[in-house]
């Protein structure tokens, strides 16, 4: 079953987390649509990109290589490497400090929610989203958080979510206008990562979410994502990409891992593993096993891991499948790069609580009352 992951609104200042819309594909899945972004897009101005799928932009020029315009992906090298280890303490990951929620807070002081969606929410280090395709700005928007991120010696969690014919029409549709534009974005998203430690979030249900795609477009886009795990890891080697690997409740192991390795995802030279349960509920001990399962299946270093998006999943995923908002639902784990579990590299808030799925409220906006029902 299809879950959509990312709803989201291309925010274009920074502010936060994208949110994910299904769309209607998968009952108990939530994917991207475009709405607004808990996925911070750092730019200087906000403007809703999905962010919940919004897009931060670069400002160098760089060849416009197509996202998988051409022929089929050569997943690269897969021999053994060293993994670089982990940040010593959970702190080290980042917040940024514009995004939605802390706009509200700020803006609130005297509402009764505020101290716990403030103690329980805003104080969390979560991802910030680039959704919009405006090349002349993404590298000066990723540096700013890379940069903000590097003097307090912490590690932002940047997602990349620009690819054409994003979430297959649904409502975070959009992305680059072709595949060679993406690939110039991609190129100047890269310029940004500075040299320091930073986990990249690449492309929510890109993969997982390709069965709308003619083989030779899904052979292209495949292509595409493995250029850009390469461009982002040689712009950056201490920078972690990560792959599409849908959730638990999707495709099984075998299938997904079969696409990721046709992306890249298996290729030291393009990946560190994968990510899975972006903008989605299911339980972290169910995604602990799917993730183990995939990259068993997927081959490449012993060495590649899997972070996990525990923003909303401490009651599960709904018995209906709902995907909008549901209620009942909590939130997750904390973030953290320590997780004590093997080849789990870190638990994230991809998607930002309280960012709406287009049901509690207008997609991928901070909505008060959902944050403090996740979070009372």
């Amino acid at each position: 079953m299809v879950a959509a992951a990312s709803v989201v609104v291309a925010v274009g200042t920074v502010t936060g987390t994208m949110s994910a819309l299904e769309d209607g594909r998968g009952a108990d899945a939530a994917r991207p649509r475009a709405t607004r972004a808990t996925r911070a897009d750092v730019r200087p101005a906000p403007a809703p990109p999905p962010p919940a799928s919004a897009a931060p932009s670069s400002a160098v020029p760089a060849p416009q290589v197509s996202a998988g315009a051409s022929g089929k992906p050569s997943p690269g090298p897969t021999g053994t490497r060293t993994r670089r280890a982990a940040p010593a303490l959970p702190t080290r990951l980042y917040r940024h400090p514009g995004s939605q929620v802390l706009d509200w807070v700020r803006a609130h002081p005297g509402d009764p929610r505020t101290e716990v969606i403030a103690s329980r929410i805003a104080d969390q280090p979560a991802a910030v989203w680039f959704t919009d395709h405006d090349p002349g700005t993404i590298a000066s928007r990723v540096r700013a958080v890379t940069a903000g991120a590097a003097a307090q010696d912490r590690v932002p969690v940047v997602v990349a979510y620009a690819i054409p014919g994003r979430d297959c029409g649904g409502a975070s549709e959009g992305g680059a206008p072709g595949l060679p534009a993406y690939g110039g974005w991609i190129d100047r998203f890269a310029a940004g990562l500075g040299s320091g430690e930073v986990i990249v979030v690449l492309e929510p249900d890109a993969i997982a979410q390709s069965d709308c795609l003619s083989a030779a477009d899904r052979a292209a886009r495949f292509a595409s994502l493995a250029r850009a795990g390469r461009v982002l890891k040689a712009a950056n080697p201490r920078a972690r990409v990560y792959y599409d690997a849908g959730h638990s409740g999707w495709r099984a192991p075998a299938e997904q891992a079969a696409l990721l390795r046709q992306a890249g995802a298996a290729s030291p030279a393009s990946s560190d593993g994968v990510f899975s349960n972006v903008s989605n509920f299911h339980r972290t001990a169910d995604e602990i096993v799917y993730d183990r399962q995939v990259l068993d299946a997927l081959g490449g270093p012993a060495d590649l891991g899997a972070v996990i998006d525990t923003s909303r999943n401490g009651n599960g995923a709904p018995a209906d499948g709902a995907w909008c908002d549901p209620a009942g639902r909590k939130l997750g784990r904390t973030p953290t790069l320590r997780t004590g579990e093997a080849r789990i590299d870190a638990y994230l808030w991809v998607k930002l609580p309280g960012e709406s799925d287009g049901c509690a409220g207008a997609p991928g906006a901070f909505t008060p009352s959902y944050a403090y029902d996740l979070a009372r």
